[in-house]
C-alpha cells in the first residue's frame, strides 16, 4: 500500500488486527478486529481495564509480542517524513530492527526494569544511535547529552555517566523517554508511563510528553487506566473491552457524552475530588456521643524517625517533629509524595521501624524504645494491607493458607486446616468465593489479590488497620470496588484506619481527616473540605493542582494553575 493512497499525516494505521496466544488450555483471543489510526503530532489514548487488550494492541505496532502470539490483520507504520510505509506484521529480521527506534519507539511502564543497572544511562541512550549506525561515538555522546537536557535532566554533561540507581523514579522515567526520543521517531508508544509516580512528578512527566508532541512533532499512543491523565493529554480516545474497541471519540466528546455502557461505567468509577464530604458527614452522624473525647488509638507527639547514614554519609531524617492522632473508628488519610515519610510512619505504628525521638503511642503502647516481646500482644490488634499484594503473598501458599497465617502465628488456630471455616467467612466478607481459598496468588487478578490481602489484614479483628497505597496499581473500575469494600467493612467493623496514598481523590473518598506530609514534616491537617477545598500551605496547593481530573476543560484550567505555582516556587 503506497503512502499516496493513505491519509496525509497518518503515522500508524491498524486494520482488522487480531492477536491470539497459544496456551496449554488452548488458543486465547486477546485482540479481535481492532481498527485504529494515529495522525502525526496526535495523542491517542487507549483505555480499558486489565485484560482488555490495550497493551497487546500497542505492542503490535512494534511486534513486541511473545513467540506464542499469532497476529492477523495489518499494522501500517509510516516514517516521520512520510517517505515510506511498511506493514509491521510482515516484517522480520533487519527490516523489523530498522523500524524499532526510528519509526516507532516504546516507553515502558516500569523504568527501573527497562534500564540496565550495570550500564550508565548515557551508554543506554546512545545504544539506539549505535545500533542504527547513525553517528560516531563523540557525536552520539553529544546527541545523548542534548536529549537528556531536553527531557529536563539537570547537569546532563555530568549525569550522562551516572547509573540508573543514582536517579529518582521521575528522572528514570525521563531517561526512558529520552531513549525513545533519541532517534526522532514518528510515534512513541507510552505504556502506563505515570502509574507508579506521585501526582507532582506525574504532572511533570505529562508536561514532558506534551512537549514531545509539540517540540518534536511526535505522535503518542498512550496506554493508561488513569482517566485524569487521558483528560490532560489525549486528543482522541479509544476504549477497549474484552479485546474489542467499543468506542472511539475525541477527548471532549467522550467525557461529555460517552455512548457505550462500558465507557459510562468506566467514567462513573473514577474517584473525584469533593465526593467524600457526604460520606464523612454520614460517618460522623453515626458515631456515639463523646466519641471525640475517647482515648486515641494512635497518638504521635513530636515524632522523629532518623535512618543512620552509612559509608560516611549523613543521617537521613525521614520524619521530623510530626504530631497527629487517630481516634477509635476514625480514618486518617496520609498524603504526600515519595520520600515524605508516609510509609515510614505506617511502619513505625506497626512496630516495623524504630522511633528515634518523640512519642508514638499505639493502642496504649509506647513505641519509642519498645521491646518486641512486650509489643507482640499489641501487634495482633493491628492489620496491615500492603501496596503490592503480588509480592506480599508467599507464592507457595494457597490463598486460604495465607489468610490463615495470622491466626496460626498468634495462636488463634492450630493450623490452616483448623482455620478454614474462619478463612471462608473472611473471603466472603471481602466478596470472594470460598473456593478461591484453594487457588494460589498467581491465579487471581490484581483486584482479587488485594481483596484477599484485606481479608488477611482483618483475620484477627484488628482495632487499627494500616493501608499503604492499597489501590495505586489497580484499574479504576477494580479500584472503585476495592474502595467501596473498604468503606463498607470499616463502617461494619468499626476499626480505626491509617490510609496512606498519593491519590487525593481516593483519600477524600474514604478519610474523615487528611494530613499532608512534605519532606518529613506535617504541613497541613483537617477535613477533606478544609484541606482540599481551601488548602493553605503552598505544597498542598501544588499537590492539589498536580492531580489530573477526568474533565478536559477543568483539567486545562488546573494545568494552568499548576504551571503558575511551579513558576512561583
Amino acid at each position: 500500500m503506497s503512502t499516496a493512497s493513505r491519509a496525509v499525516g497518518t503515522v500508524v494505521e491498524i486494520t482488522g488486527l487480531e492477536v491470539s496466544f497459544a496456551t496449554d488450555a488452548g488458543t486465547v483471543a486477546a485482540v479481535e478486529d481492532v481498527t485504529l489510526s494515529v495522525q502525526a503530532g496526535e495523542v491517542l489514548a487507549i483505555v480499558g481495564e486489565s485484560g482488555s487488550g490495550k497493551t497487546v494492541t500497542a505492542r503490535s505496532i512494534l511486534r513486541l509480542l511473545p513467540e506464542t502470539a499469532r497476529t492477523r490483520g495489518a499494522v501500517l507504520l509510516t516514517t516521520k517524513d512520510g517517505s515510506r510505509t511498511r506493514d509491521v506484521v510482515d516484517l522480520s529480521g533487519q527490516d523489523l530492527r530498522d523500524v524499532r527506534g526510528q519509526d516507532a519507539a516504546m516507553v515502558f511502564q516500569e523504568p527501573s526494569t527497562a534500564l540496565n543497572p550495570v550500564y550508565p544511562v548515557g551508554w543506554q541512550i546512545a545504544e539506539g544511535l549505535r545500533a542504527h549506525g547513525k553517528l560516531s561515538r563523540k557525536e552520539a555522546r553529544a546527541k545523548t547529552i542534548d536529549v537528556l537536557r531536553r527531557v529536563g535532566i539537570p547537569d546532563p554533561e555530568t549525569r550522562v555517566d551516572h547509573y540508573p540507581h543514582q536517579f529518582s523514579g521521575g528522572q528514570k522515567q525521563r531517561i526512558v523517554i529520552a531513549q525513545a526520543l533519541v532517534l526522532d521517531p514518528g510515534v512513541i508508544i507510552a505504556d502506563e508511563p505515570t502509574t507508579a509516580l506521585d501526582v507532582t512528578v506525574q504532572a511533570e512527566i505529562l508536561d514532558l510528553l506534551r512537549r514531545c508532541r509539540d517540540d518534536f512533532g511526535t505522535a503518542i499512543v498512550l496506554i493508561t487506566h488513569n482517566m485524569g491523565v487521558v483528560a490532560d493529554l489525549a486528543d482522541r480516545v479509544a476504549v477497549m473491552y474484552q479485546g474489542r474497541i467499543v468506542e472511539q471519540a475525541d477527548v471532549r466528546t467522550l467525557f461529555a457524552a460517552p455512548q457505550d455502557p462500558y465507557t459510562q461505567r468506566l467514567l462513573a468509577a473514577v474517584p473525584r475530588l469533593g465526593t467524600g464530604v457526604a460520606r464523612t458527614r454520614e460517618r460522623a452522624a453515626a458515631r456515639q456521643p463523646g466519641w471525640a473525647d475517647a482515648t486515641p488509638v494512635v497518638e504521635a507527639r513530636d515524632l522523629r524517625i532518623v535512618y543512620p547514614g552509612r559509608l560516611r554519609r549523613p543521617d537521613f531524617v525521614a520524619v521530623d517533629g510530626v504530631s497527629f492522632s487517630i481516634r477509635p473508628g476514625e480514618v486518617l488519610g496520609l498524603v504526600g509524595e515519595s520520600g515524605s515519610g508516609k510509609t515510614t510512619i505506617g511502619r513505625a505504628i506497626a512496630g516495623l521501624t524504630r522511633v528515634t525521638d518523640g512519642s508514638l503511642r499505639v493502642l496504649g503502647a509506647e513505641m519509642n524504645g519498645f521491646r518486641e516481646r512486650a509489643f507482640r500482644p499489641v501487634r495482633e490488634r493491628i492489620g496491615f494491607v500492603f501496596q503490592d499484594p503480588a509480592s506480599s503473598f508467599n507464592p507457595l501458599l494457597s490463598i486460604a493458607e495465607a489468610v490463615a497465617e495470622p491466626l496460626v502465628v498468634h495462636g488463634r488456630a492450630k493450623n490452616p486446616q483448623a482455620a478454614r471455616a474462619r478463612v471462608g467467612e473472611l473471603l466472603e466478607a471481602v466478596q470472594l468465593p470460598r473456593a478461591f481459598g484453594d487457588r494460589f496468588p498467581h491465579e487471581l487478578s490484581g483486584g482479587q489479590r488485594q481483596r484477599a490481602s484485606l481479608a488477611r489484614a482483618l483475620a484477627l479483628d484488628p482495632e487499627l488497620l494500616i493501608a499503604d497505597e492499597p489501590t495505586s496499581a489497580l484499574d479504576v473500575s477494580v479500584q472503585a470496588r476495592v474502595l467501596e469494600l473498604f468503606d463498607e467493612l470499616q463502617r461494619e467493623l468499626g476499626f480505626a484506619a491509617l490510609f496512606i496514598s498519593h491519590d487525593l481523590a481516593v483519600v477524600d473518598l474514604l478519610a474523615d481527616r487528611i494530613a499532608v506530609l512534605y519532606r518529613g514534616e506535617l504541613v497541613e491537617e483537617g477535613t477533606g473540605a478544609e484541606v482540599l477545598g481551601a488548602p493553605k500551605h503552598p505544597y498542598t496547593q501544588r499537590l492539589l493542582a498536580s492531580l489530573p481530573v477526568p474533565d478536559p476543560d477543568d483539567q486545562a484550567r488546573r494545568r494552568g494553575e499548576w504551571e503558575r505555582l511551579r513558576a512561583a516556587d
